[in-house]
């Protein structure tokens, strides 16, 4: 049974939000009234997940993604964001959080994030040492409009990723959400050309079976049934690439909101693409607006003026 620790100042918000884990789940919840008090729960019950608002005193959000990420690095960490957070929190997701639920969505959208994310987090590493004999390696993979094999390409990832010590537990956990986020857009609204609100339906269910029945029309029509997603990765000690192209009519990125803009953590429009920028170093949409170029560089960014090198 999986364990949550619940962090907010509010003993009103904090209570609502145990009992309605404590009713619609079989996790296990604690909880803790700021930062502070936090950690010394997180030493006391190992947690699988923290839940934590951003707004506390003693020690805030912030600087408890901070602290998880510097003492306990293997845990993950998810935001309650609220409506006019959002540069704070994409600071927070810049310095290691692995998520955000919006507090107006908790009751819809907790739960399934939060299995999400310890599901990337759980990834086996029965691989490791020999994985750690790799300097570059390379993948080319085409998939079927099929939502089970993601889960299982996104840890095949994070395995390698490890193995070439690119990274500590919490940016490998980064890097598996954008591209996880990048191959759903490019399943869910780049082939199956499915609308925002449909979309969000399937996301809110946490079991990819029953996500895949809510498909299963869908992806057995034409012209979607003949369409494939394109996944690229190159991974070098230096280098993580990912190139994610699907076979859809495309969008303009332009028209969505960027991260730190006022409202756009808030509702499910761009909510990928939200992460995918702020968790790589670089985000590059074709033309079409089909294919998806993500770079994350092992310490800083090139020097400025260095067009990133493509995938392959």
């Amino acid at each position: 049974m999986p364990s949550v620790l619940i962090v907010d100042d509010s003993p009103a918000e904090r209570r609502l939000i145990c009992e309605f884990l404590r009713t619609h789940s079989e996790w296990r919840v604690f909880d803790a009234a700021n930062g502070e008090e936090a950690l010394a729960r997180v030493a006391e019950t190992a947690p699988d997940l923290v839940v934590t608002d951003l707004n506390m005193p003693v020690m805030d959000g912030l600087e408890l993604v901070t602290a998880m990420r510097t003492h306990y690095p293997e845990i993950p960490v998810i935001l309650i964001t609220a409506y006019g957070s959002e540069a704070l929190a994409v600071e927070a997701l810049e310095r290691g959080a692995a998520g955000y639920v919006p507090k107006s969505r908790l009751t819809e959208k907790l739960l399934p994030t939060m299995e999400n994310v310890l599901a990337l987090a759980r990834a086996d590493q029965s691989y490791a040492r020999l994985i750690q004999c790799l300097d570059l390696t390379e993948f080319r993979f085409r998939l079927d409009n099929d939502l089970t094999l993601v889960d299982p390409l996104v840890d095949l990832v994070q395995q390698m990723v490890e193995g070439l010590e690119f990274s500590d537990f919490t940016g490998r956990l980064r890097i598996g959400i954008a591209l996880r986020e990048a191959i759903l857009n490019a399943i869910l609204h780049g082939n199956l050309e499915l609308s925002p609100e449909e979309v969000q339906r399937i996301r809110e269910v946490s079991d990819v079976e029953k996500q895949m029945a809510l498909i299963e029309a869908r992806r057995s029509q034409d012209p979607f049934k003949s369409r494939r997603v394109y996944v690229q990765v190159l991974l070098s000690r230096e280098e993580v690439c990912f190139k994610v192209r699907d076979e859809g009519p495309g969008f303009n990125p332009e028209l969505f909101p960027g991260p730190t803009e006022l409202g756009a953590l808030d509702g499910d429009r761009g909510r990928g693409l939200a992460l995918m920028r702020t968790f790589m170093d670089k985000v590059v949409y074709n033309e079409k607006g089909n294919e998806v170029t993500l770079i994350k560089y092992k310490d800083t960014l090139p020097q400025s003026g260095t067009d990133p090198k493509p995938c392959g």
